[in-house]
């Protein structure tokens, strides 16, 4: 790292090699040159004063902008997950890489399956119906009429419908907030960086910076509401810390006053609490919000804050003069507005679940029906009775249990929405948007590769600028109907490739 790699002396990045801000020693100039030498001591002293005082701050700047590499090799990097992996916690976690693409045939893949959180209450609810049939096969028949297979099969039915529709609503919904962020990111970020002029000299070059800055507090509110959706309310993780180390937060302040607490979340639970969490144990399970409660220092609510900070910044831009159109203004004050709406819309989802009464309920009925289920199938299946159960099981627990994991769409489930792959899409995105210079139209529309009427002429723009206006309208009526031309001796074409399977051209250029 830049604290340790340029060290005065023998340093890995002496000679010159260091980084802006360390001392190097340099060699003694000639043997019995005591003024040199006395003189070399002294900087090697402070070279190494120097050094005690560095910071790491990261890797070299031209590792981090080499054109020859597609991405930062010290970025946190979302996609962790390989194929070849047996970790089970890099398995059993998630949320899924949408990105992986898997051979397996649907039912039999197991990365995203509920069938782990199922093991345990299927041994249970075999055992029970193993118990059951040899009671009654060996000691005393208990098996009674099917009638109420019927009668509860249609309350069960009812309840899990109501509780899988629920579920997938709050899903849903946090997938649209999630999307309509990214939009108004997007909107904002090309805002501040095509809208917002920079006035000259040095004071340009600062405004250059302070833009560079504003699309970075963009992307940290999407990973700060990431965080916050799931109850990490400090500032110490890898894809938030260099983001709003710079602001003055009470989550900043938290983390430097209580580093313990705030680095805590990075401990991984022993052996049995583990397998306890990836079975569905609830004994196991750790409160989530845990984080929340033992804090000792406020919090507060750092996407609020940088919002806070976002607004600052364009009101200075309009008392500065640099974002001078009123449609601007309102359009960039509108999008910070959007991503506040988003912000109380994704924690109204997550603070607001299905009514503990409903859940309980549901629950006890369909434990209820499962536990009768071998009472009415003795009669008909005798020792089949105990397969039978646990298939009866699998499928309605399974429906029971995919609407648990999915009501809070924000976890680390494996199939709860990809935050990590939305965060990096927001930061991948305002790197776009600050890749390109704003342009004068000339530069792209007055060029040769500016093919007007393409697919009727091949011809750019300045071939196109050296004919009459009459000629140029003339072609763009006439565009419509090669157009449709086109699109028949397409049609035409295909029909006649199924049967001989050679294809020509479908546009010819003019």
């Amino acid at each position: 790292m830049g604290g340790e790699d340029g060290g005065g002396g023998g340093g890995g990045g002496g000679g010159g090699g260091g980084n802006a801000g360390e001392a190097t020693a340099p060699a003694p100039g000639a043997a019995g040159a005591g003024a040199a030498a006395s003189a070399a001591a002294q900087q090697g002293q402070a070279g190494d004063a120097t050094k005690a005082r560095t910071v790491e701050v990261g890797p070299p700047l031209e590792a981090v902008i080499s054109p020859m590499s597609p991405r930062d090799p010290y970025a946190p990097n979302p996609f962790s997950r390989k194929n070849t992996s047996l970790d089970l916690d890099d398995y059993f976690t998630g949320p899924r890489d949408i990105q992986k693409h898997s051979k397996w045939p649907i039912f039999l893949q197991m990365h995203g399956s509920i069938l782990p959180k199922l093991i345990v209450p299927l041994l249970a609810v075999g055992g029970w119906a193993t118990m059951f049939t040899c009671i009654s096969k060996f000691i005393k028949p208990l098996g009674i009429n099917p009638l109420l297979l019927t009668v509860l099969g249609f309350v069960v039915g009812l309840g899990l419908s109501f509780r899988s529709s629920t579920a997938y609503e709050r899903y849903a919904e946090g997938r649209r907030y999630w999307a309509q962020l990214i939009l108004a990111s997007q909107n904002l970020g090309r805002i501040f960086w095509v809208h917002a002029e920079e006035r000259e000299g040095e004071q340009g070059k600062a405004d250059l910076l302070a833009k560079l800055t504003a699309l970075n507090l963009i992307v940290a509110f999407s990973a700060a509401l990431k965080h916050k959706l799931r109850f990490e309310p400090y500032t110490c993780y890898d894809d938030l810390q260099h983001l709003v180390a710079h602001l003055d937060t009470f989550a900043r302040a938290a983390t430097e006053d209580e580093p313990d607490k705030a680095h805590h979340a990075f401990r991984k639970p022993n052996f049995f609490k583990a397998t306890g969490e990836y079975l569905g144990v609830s004994f196991a399970e750790s409160n989530p919000r845990k984080a929340l409660k033992k804090a000792s220092r406020p919090l507060g609510n750092l996407p609020l804050e940088i919002l806070s900070y976002l607004a600052g910044f364009a009101d200075e831009l309009v008392a500065n003069g640099q974002l001078k159109v009123s449609m601007h203004q309102t359009m960039a004050y509108n999008q910070i507005l959007a991503m506040n709406d988003i912000l109380t819309g994704t924690d109204r989802v997550l603070n607001t679940p299905l009514p503990i009464a409903y859940s309980i309920a549901i629950a006890q009925i369909t434990w209820v029906y499962i536990l009768l289920l071998p009472f009415q199938l003795l009669n008909a299946l005798d020792w089949i009775t105990i397969p039978g159960t646990i298939a009866a099981a699998y499928i309605i627990l399974g429906i029971l249990f995919i609407g648990r994991e999915i009501e809070n769409p924000f976890g680390k489930d494996v199939n709860d929405l990809p935050l990590e792959a939305y965060c990096a899409q927001v930061a991948s995105e305002m790197d776009i948007i600050a890749s390109h210079r704003k342009r004068r139209n000339a530069e792209w529309i007055e060029t040769t590769e500016n093919r007007v009427l393409w697919p009727l002429s091949n011809s750019g723009f300045q071939t196109w600028m050296h004919r009459g206006e009459d000629k140029i309208r003339e072609a763009v009526k006439h565009k419509v109907e090669a157009n449709y031309e086109s699109k028949v001796r397409a049609e035409k074409e295909l029909l006649n490739g199924e049967k001989s399977h050679h294809h020509k051209p479908v546009v010819e250029a003019v």
